[in-house]
């Protein structure tokens, strides 16, 4: 039984994650899988931070939350603050923020991936009522 319960939770893990990463690159105005392609280290700095920004909630939900209901609840959540973390910044730091990564400029490609990876920490430490 217990082999069951990771597996369950691990699968349910795995498919909240990609969601939430799919929901994410179809928020930006940005296609940052297509940049990454192209070599845009830029786009590849930010998504590395927002994937992480998004796995760590959601690894912090499988080790405290009651159930896959809950992790799907508290998951969602954790897809919204990192959505407002983004259009947050897109509207105060980084005005040009799509042109920014379009571009390929670097420097706000790590600073918007370490905001959404520090972002992603937080919330996660905050999940673990």
């Amino acid at each position: 039984m217990p082999f069951l319960n990771f597996a369950l939770y691990l699968a349910a893990c795995l498919a909240f994650w990609a969601v939430s990463l799919l929901i994410y690159v179809r928020a930006t105005p940005y296609p940052e899988f297509a940049l990454v392609r192209d070599g845009n280290l830029a786009a590849a700095l930010s998504l590395t931070g927002a994937a992480l920004g998004l796995a760590l909630p959601i690894a912090s939900l499988a080790a405290h939350a009651v159930s896959l209901a809950d992790l799907a609840v508290w998951a969602a959540l954790a897809l919204a603050v990192q959505l407002a973390g983004w259009w947050i910044l897109s509207r105060t730091v980084f005005r040009s923020l799509r042109e920014a990564i379009v571009t390929g400029n670097h420097s706000v490609g790590l600073v918007l991936g370490a905001f959404s990876a520090g972002l992603g920490l937080l919330n996660a430490a905050c999940l673990t009522y």
